[in-house]
């Protein structure tokens, strides 16, 4: 056994290297795009980041980035951590897989042999390498996110209850329990996924702890982990958040003492509860003052108490009464032996609970930081009560898991008062600190209103389309026919459409189960098609197998697919190998024997919670931003144990079935199955190689490099990679700290507007001059836009200008003093009605809103001044208050109040610009006051389109040239995922933009430098030439410049591009065909477009022969369409 150990170490060692090497010589060299370079921020300098925060991961990327020589090697060294980290999770699934093959495969633990040697050391390494090389476990190791962290989490706590199975009968082995409950604690600052392993925690703890384990007796405790799980994360998480405000509601407006007085009270006593209720339970002195710790320690953890306001009190004071009655002495007296509850269970879980409370304790690094006021402190969470909201993610709302409506029902109608209102329904209270109106004020809380929700007439069980935004979505997937309902509109009976149940399921089955799990496993152990994100085509994202009958049937011809998707670096053919691994490693386990199905369950159900379940719970939406598969790492990580297992299977098979001995056979299955990771690496390593990629920084510097020097520029954004980017340059590599990036989700909160009410770094606060009081939540939360009052306003300064004139100033100077100069200019808006005392003068009485321009400060500015206007600057800009689709505003929303208070206040010499891109939904209707300049755009005084000034082409062309970097997408063979391709796709298209600016001015050599600037940094080998990247416009800019040669080779590319994607359409099936239609005429279109400019610029044999194949492809497909 010694020897066992030694091999089983030197080994797990060996896997450990291979997996870290492999992805510290892959990880990205600085920020990756979405959430990471947040992630990054928020250790390199304790900021807060998004709910719920993750404290523990925070420190530990601290820590790491210590070892950074200088700010530019910071991410680095955090991405080193997930890749050191990775490769830790492969070593304990190492040794999680050698355990569990072990205890089937080895019947004396004293007498190995070295074939039992063979097959278990085969098993872990097949198995952990197969996970190593997967595709989504590797994408998560080489970035820093906190699913590499999570990730080892679930692997150490899996291994240590094995590790714990192993010792149970000896002295103190309950010590190996604390430490998996101080692991979860700690999990719980890093991501709650970890806590689904419990079940398969809890399995392993009843089989072990009962000899003749039974079904009922599996169900039971499968049961009881569900209870501890939610103990946890309903109990725990937000209990003491809750005990805690309850104290600080006390002693702050009870007793009135200062903010956090309760909470340090609250936090002494329970301590001091944990440590009596430890110190009871050793020492066995009284079982009365036992049971009392015991109880007092769950009331002060919050558990009993779930829900929100009067109710989870009474549920509380009921639980905390049956607990009383079950730990009560004579109670326990009476009772049959096995329900009693031992001194030493009860001292186990009360340090177990302590344990989970210390680990969860680093959540006091988020309200410590919140404090400081970090430039990030994402949702403020300053107190126990904006801890709690920030905890419960509640800026995300939520949905409906087991009952509730579904995409077409109608809100419940109630009447009152003779008035038809909608029935609502509200969560609780909340308090939020009071704003004082005097320092001498004392310290106080106000209660406000919960969450406020709407009650449907109807619902339905286990709702999986209800979301109204996503209507047309669902019926994508789904053939809705539904069933009509009744519906009382007020004492109108009208029917509703809603789905019925079975369509319900069928999208359950067909989008959140098969396109949003299954197709991400199989991505990992049969091959993925491409790494394009997928919205259910036929030609992205799905995954094959690489066998030709069985991908031809899925997928359609792979031999006749467009050259851009054959070359994708996604493409990845594992031949199912890894698949028939684990399947029969699966059956394998299950049919070994008592202790293999024992063991089967144990994994099955490490499998379903972090994988199925979580599908359950997510209850996604179709059109996701981005593929989800990083969620669901730890199931593939259950089933690459049983990947592993299948080399113990196949040793099986081939001593049954062929006859071969021990060794010869454990060390034939071993060598062939470890060709099946060899065969995964060499797919994989090219789209998960990520090193001398440096684009999600360098695009970051692009959009603030974009801004204008001098001035401390502002800039608005509004997604995480508008967004998260520029945050990291400015907050870690101290890139033009002297901008303001300003995030427009994220404007339409107090908290937001506070931090950007303070200076940050170089840069001044923004321009807001409103107190608190104004923009506290509830407080001006949209104003409504009534033009009708425009009317009444006219007829009262008209009136007052003919009382004016017959001598009388009065009713002038009155108006004057109330609305202003002019009532419908943005400052007087402002200050006298949407910021007025009066409830009702809080409109906007106009839908079109003057801005008088300081002509002097605009020529200081910096701006283009169109040269259509000369030396001339109107007196008046407007601002006309219009939707994205240009129909009237009914109101504005607080974002769009603070971004006209920094109009009005910038004075136009603080420059404020827009990210290309932020939807327009979100420009104030002010798209004709935009000029670019690169990445975005800017605000400026003039009319720009009516001015044919869109562009300012001297500043873009100075920053596309001589700015702009490009983060080593130059460089041949570089990966670039979908996503970075969005982002290389996005400048591509702002060099045509500038180059057709270029054009129209005459200046024609620097459109060509440009162009051919593009080319070079932004080169078609690595970026391939698409209508959606502006390739188009390329091929027009350069026959306009008499460079044909270039043309013709851009728009050959793209024409060929067209005609492959025809060519493949029609080789699908009728069905598949009738799918693809629309892709189909798309490209058809595309290339009819293309054939057109050829003929324009007299490319006539390259227009002939594309034209001559479209014209046949369209005949056959009209054909096909017609004999359906």
């Amino acid at each position: 056994m010694k020897q066992y150990r030694t091999i089983n170490n030197l080994v797990g060692w060996i896997t450990f290297i291979i997996a870290a090497t492999v992805y510290c010589l892959t990880i990205e060299p600085t920020a990756s795009f979405w959430d990471c370079p947040e992630f990054i921020t928020t250790g390199y300098k304790l900021e807060v980041g998004h709910p719920p925060g993750a404290p523990f991961f925070m420190l530990v990327a601290n820590l790491f980035s210590q070892f950074a020589s200088d700010v530019t090697t910071v991410a680095k060294m955090v991405n080193y951590m997930s890749a050191l980290m990775s490769g830790a999770c492969i070593l304990f699934l190492f040794w999680s897989i050698t355990h569990l093959v072990r205890k089937l495969v080895i019947t004396d633990e004293n007498n190995i042999t070295k074939g039992q040697l063979i097959t278990v050391m085969g098993s872990g390494l097949v198995g952990a390498l197969v996970y190593t090389f997967s595709d989504t476990f590797w994408f998560s190791a080489v970035e820093g996110e906190v699913y590499a962290f999570s990730s080892l989490f679930t692997a150490v706590v899996f291994w240590l209850i094995l590790k714990w199975e192993d010792v149970a009968n000896q002295p103190h082995s309950d010590r190996w329990l604390i430490l998996i409950a101080y692991l979860t604690g700690l999990s719980i600052g890093v991501h709650l996924l970890n806590l689904l392993c419990l079940p398969a925690i809890v399995l392993v703890y009843y089989y072990k702890k009962t000899p003749n384990a039974t079904a009922k007796g599996s169900l039971l405790a499968l049961l009881g982990s569900g209870v501890l799980v939610a103990a946890v994360l309903y109990g725990i998480v937000p209990g003491i958040v809750k005990v805690g405000g309850w104290f600080e509601l006390l002693f702050v407006n009870g007793l009135d003492m200062s903010f956090n007085s309760g909470v340090v009270v609250y936090i002494i006593l329970l301590a001091a509860a944990l440590i009596w209720g430890v110190y009871e339970s050793y020492t066995e002195k009284s079982r009365l003052r036992m049971a009392i710790s015991f109880i007092l320690t769950i009331a002060l953890l919050g558990i009993p108490f779930y829900g929100h306001g009067v109710s989870s009190i009474l549920i509380g004071v009921v639980v905390i009464a049956i607990l009383g009655i079950y730990l009560a002495p004579q109670v326990q007296e009476k009772i049959k032996e096995k329900w009693r509850i031992s001194a030493r269970t009860m001292n186990t879980a009360l340090l177990c609970t302590m344990m989970i409370v210390i680990g969860y304790s680093s959540y006091a690094l988020i309200v410590i930081r919140s404090t400081a006021n970090t430039p990030m402190d994402q949702n403020s969470p300053e107190d126990i009560f904006t801890l709690g909201e920030y905890l419960g993610r509640e800026q995300y709302g939520t949905r409906p898991l087991f009952y509730g409506p579904a995409f077409s029902s109608k809100v419940a109608l109630d009447v009152k008062d003779g008035y038809c209102v909608p029935r609502q329904s509200q969560t609780g209270s909340k308090y939020v600190r009071k704003e004082k109106t005097s320092p001498d004020e004392k310290d106080s809380y106000i209660e406000l209103p919960g969450r406020i929700e709407y009650e449907y007439a109807q619902n339905m069980l286990f709702p999986r389309m209800y979301s109204s935004a996503h209507s047309s979505l669902y019926k994508q997937w789904v053939d809705i026919k539904g069933h009509d309902v009744p519906y009382d509109q007020c004492g109108e009976m009208v029917m509703v459409n809603v789905p019925n149940q079975w369509e319900n399921i069928k999208f359950f089955f067909s989008y959140q189960l098969n396109f949003m799990y299954w197709r991400y496993f199989m991505w990992n152990f049969a091959g993925r098609q491409n790494d394009i994100q997928s919205s259910g085509e036929i030609e992205h994202g799905n995954w094959i197998t690489g066998i030709p009958f069985i991908d031809n049937l899925l997928v359609g011809n792979q031999e006749l697919l467009p050259q851009d998707l054959k070359n994708n670096k996604g493409h990845n053919v594992f031949y199912c190998l890894p698949l028939l691994l684990g399947l029969i490693g699966l059956f394998w386990q299950a049919y070994h024997s008592q202790r293999g199905i024992q063991q089967f369950w144990v994994v099955f159900f490490l499998f379903f919670m972090t994988g199925i379940a979580i599908v359950l719970y997510l209850n996604q939406t179709p059109a996701q931003p981005r593929e989800r598969d990083y969620a669901y790492a730890g199931s593939f990580y259950a089933f690459a144990i049983w990947v592993g297992m299948g080399v113990a299977g196949i040793i099986r098979m081939l001593r049954d079935y062929c006859k071969m001995k021990e060794v010869p056979a454990a060390a034939l299955a071993s060598v062939l199955c470890l060709l099946v990771p060899i065969q995964m690496a060499g797919q994989t390593w090219d789209d998960h190689d990520r090193s001398g990629r440096f684009v999600a920084r360098d695009f970051g510097q692009n959009y603030l490099m974009t801004l204008q020097e001098e001035g401390n520029p502002i800039i608005f954004t509004n997604g995480d990679n508008d967004t998260f980017p520029l945050w990291y340059n400015q907050e870690t590599e101290g890139f033009r700290t002297d901008a303001r990036t300003c995030n427009l989700s994220y404007l339409q909160t107090d908290w937001y507007i506070d931090q950007m009410k303070r200076p940050a770094y170089d840069s001044p606060s923004l321009p807001i001059t409103w107190d608190r009081v104004e923009y506290v939540e509830g407080q001006n939360e949209y104003i409504p836009i009534r033009p009708e009052v425009k009317k009444n306003i006219d007829q009262m300064y008209a009136q007052a200008d003919s009382a004016l004139e017959n001598g009388n100033p009065e009713a002038m100077n009155e108006l004057k003093e109330q609305f202003g100069e002019n009532p419908y200019e943005l400052k007087n808006i402002l200050k006298y009605w949407v910021r007025s005392d009066k409830e009702g003068l809080r409109v906007i009485p106009t839908d079109s809103i003057v801005m008088k321009i300081d002509k002097e400060a605009v020529r200081r500015s910096g701006m283009k001044i169109p040269e259509a206007l000369g030396d001339s600057i109107p007196e008046y800009m407007t601002i006309l208050l219009r939707d994205a689709n240009g129909n009237p505003k009914r109101a504005l929303y607080k974002s769009e109040l603070m971004m006209l208070e920094m109009l009005a206040n910038a004075n136009w010499e603080r420059p404020i610009y827009m990210a290309i891109t932020v939807g327009s939904e979100n420009h104030l209707g002010m798209d004709n006051h935009f000029t670019q300049e690169g990445l975005a755009y800017r605000f400026t005084p003039f009319d720009t389109d009516k001015l044919n000034s869109k562009i300012d082409s001297e500043k873009m062309y100075d920053n596309l040239m001589n700015k702009f970097k490009f983060g080593g997408i130059e460089k041949p063979g570089i990966y670039i995922d979908e996503n970075v391709m969005r982002m290389c796709y996005t400048h591509r298209r702002i060099f045509t933009q500038l180059v057709g600016q270029l054009i129209k001015e005459g200046k024609k050599d620097k459109a060509l430098a440009a162009l051919d600037y593009a080319e070079k940094m932004i080169p078609s080998y690595n970026v391939p030439y698409d209508w959606a990247n502006g390739a188009f416009q390329m091929a027009e800019a350069y026959y306009q410049l008499g460079q044909n040669e270039k043309a013709n080779k851009i728009i050959d590319e793209l024409a060929n591009k067209s005609l492959e994607y025809m060519i493949w359409y029609l080789s699908l099936t009728d069905y598949q065909l009738s799918i693809a239609s629309e892709n189909f005429m798309y490209n058809a279109g595309l290339l009819d477009a293309e054939v057109r400019l050829m003929e324009k610029y007299k490319s006539e044999e390259l227009a002939k022969h594309y034209s001559e194949q479209l014209d046949q492809l369209y005949n056959e497909y009209v054909a096909r369409m017609k004999g359906k």
